[in-house]
């Protein structure tokens, strides 16, 4: 063990970057200046972000209308519909998140479920 790795109580070194429990207001105020690091699963972020945002119920109708409009003769307005409804799930899926993050600076339960089901961890910046 070498002179610069921290060591608890016991005299057993500590591994770096663990995740911490940090309380919402503090979180929201050492973000900005650099105080954590957070990893975020992409995955579970989307789906996440997808059921916040009621994506599902957002998506399907364009694209069904899309379809319906197709159907009916008018291919213009339904293409639109369609390439509307599948860009917004592929844009919510690209960024999920970033969005996440902006979601979690404003809204504690939004944090404290992220932080709970695992979708981010929050670690200290190193020095």
């Amino acid at each position: 063990m070498d002179e610069t790795s921290p060591t608890n109580e016991a005299g057993a070194a500590e591994p770096e970057n663990l995740a911490v429990a940090v309380p919402f207001d503090e979180f929201r105020t050492g973000l900005p200046i650099g105080r954590f690091r957070l990893i975020v699963n992409p995955h579970k972020a989307y789906r996440y972000v997808r059921h916040r945002l009621y994506l599902n119920g957002v998506s399907i109708p364009l694209l069904g209308t899309g379809v319906a409009l197709g159907l009916t003769g008018h291919l213009i307005p339904g293409t639109i519909f369609c390439v509307i409804g599948f860009g917004l799930r592929w844009f919510v899926k690209k960024e999920a998140p970033r969005i996440l993050l902006h979601l979690v600076q404003r809204d504690a339960k939004i944090y404290y479920e992220s932080v709970e089901y695992e979708i981010m961890e929050v670690r200290m910046a190193r020095d």
